[in-house]
């Protein structure tokens, strides 16, 4: 996929689902502000939202604050706790409405997360006209949202620019590749490089 100068792009980030995956997959924690920048690249910003869970010891505040700072708006939601001692803070229906009340007013939408409960809202926009590109690890993406989107930027690729802490090398070129539609293994086609960062 081809990135234009004059393409608005808004980004939106499931912060729990990359914060997990990152810690999970690579015992590290993510560089958001890379994440953004590296997604967005030469192209133009409208906005760059994260979806966030706020504790009731208010622990995450040094990490609010190094957000913002970094130029992202935060959507902030407490904690819900249950009796069985079950947290919850979903961000997916608000994520999902905040990419659609957007969507008239950029030409591509960036989601910042693996999470496949996604895959519809990917196929809605798409079939509004507006570009589709997914930023996550892909060792835990799900393989349906990897297909569906226009782009796919495995973070992975690039430990150094995408997280803190981690000791890995980069391996191989940032650009995922992805099987083109209606292709069999043998005929692929690649997909555009797409860098985010915070």
């Amino acid at each position: 996929m081809i990135q234009r100068p004059d393409q608005r792009v808004a980004v939106f980030i499931d912060t729990q689902n990359l914060y997990h995956s990152a810690k999970h997959v690579h015992n590290a924690h993510v560089n958001f502000s890379s994440l953004v920048e590296a997604t967005v690249g030469s192209r133009q910003i409208v906005r760059a939202i994260a979806y966030v869970a706020k504790s009731k010891t208010g622990e995450e505040g040094a990490f609010f604050e190094a957000m913002l700072q970094s130029g992202i708006e935060l959507k902030i939601k407490d904690v819900q706790e249950f009796a069985s001692g079950a947290k919850k803070a979903d961000w997916d229906v608000g994520m999902a409405v905040d990419a659609i009340s957007l969507s008239t007013k950029v030409d591509a939408i960036v989601l910042a997360t693996g999470d496949g409960d996604f895959v519809p809202l990917v196929e809605y926009l798409k079939g509004h006209g507006v570009m589709c590109e997914v930023a996550a690890f892909a060792e835990s993406t799900n393989q349906r949202l990897r297909e569906v989107c226009d782009a796919f930027m495995d973070l992975s690729e690039e430990p150094e620019t995408f997280l803190m802490g981690s000791k890995q090398k980069r391996k191989r070129p940032l650009l995922a590749k992805k099987p083109a539609k209606n292709t069999t293994k043998e005929d692929e086609g690649g997909d555009r490089k797409i860098r985010i960062t915070f």
